[in-house]
């Protein structure tokens, strides 16, 4: 039995990406690993399928009741750590946390500017950015259960991002850095997981996870996880300075302002 080192991030930060990585890096395959086996090495937390039998739908009280045996299941799949993403802040719900602390043993949290998230978000769910924007300064936002996924509370950009800043054993990285210095987080990153990083296995699991590589595999064979949305779209930073408009750049600063400039956004 294993503890669970989570892959926290709001969503469209890199968490995908995050899991291309490990599963290149740690399997070191001779092809780029199938972005439609991401569960292999990774599990995603609020798949419906660790939470309740198919066609059982849950309340929210109802998930938060079985969020920790889900949690101690989750141990079970490993000796070693079990890598687990999740869109959930750190908090808790009915008095039970998102993400059981006893069976932690580290997070790896991505960080991303939040006017660029506006803009990949609106995107990927195709609603108007002003949504999108409104919805990330919600502290009740949350991502609905489903057939596919049981509940998650995102909250808004800043509480989520300060929830995961005070969790131990935290590696933290911001997507613009790793986006700008691949060899060099990615490194830290396998540092912080205990071993230091192999030089050729690392820039061979970079080009295997890279953004080029991963929207031509989405091309070739689709993205099951993204559904008939394209799921890999540019990958690039500082997108919202051409598309955000003055008013939705100033509102999301407005509202997420303070913990922006922590993270050196502005």
């Amino acid at each position: 039995m294993g503890k669970l080192i989570w892959l926290a991030s709001y969503p469209k930060s890199g968490n995908t990406w995050l899991r291309a990585f490990l599963h290149n890096y740690l399997l070191a395959p001779a092809t780029p690993h199938s972005i439609n086996a991401l569960t292999e090495l990774t599990a995603v937390e609020c798949a419906a399928a660790f939470h309740h039998p198919p066609g059982e739908p849950l309340t929210t009280q109802q998930t938060q009741q079985r969020r920790p045996a889900v949690h101690k299941r989750l141990t079970q799949l490993a000796a070693g750590p079990i890598f687990v993403k999740t869109h959930n802040a750190n908090l808790a719900v009915a008095g039970v946390p998102l993400c059981t602390p006893a069976l932690t043993a580290g997070v790896i949290h991505l960080v991303r500017d939040p006017r660029d998230i506006a803009l990949s978000y609106s995107a990927f769910l195709n609603k108007p950015v002003d949504d999108i924007i409104a919805f990330m300064a919600n502290p009740q936002a949350a991502n609905r259960a489903t057939d596919a996924q049981v509940f998650e509370l995102l909250s808004s950009w800043s509480i989520h991002t300060n929830s995961w800043a005070e969790a131990k054993n935290r590696f933290s990285v911001r997507y613009e850095d790793l986006l700008a210095d691949p060899a060099g987080q990615f490194a830290r990153l396998i540092q912080f997981l205990g071993a230091p990083a192999n030089p050729d296995r690392l820039q061979k699991a970079i080009r295997f996870s890279d953004f080029a590589a991963l929207s031509t595999q989405e091309s070739a064979t689709g993205y099951r996880a993204a559904g008939t949305q394209k799921f890999f779209r540019t990958g690039t930073v500082r997108q919202w300075e051409a598309h955000l408009t003055q008013a939705q750049s100033a509102r999301i600063i407005a509202d997420q302002g303070e913990t922006m400039q922590k993270y050196a956004y502005f």
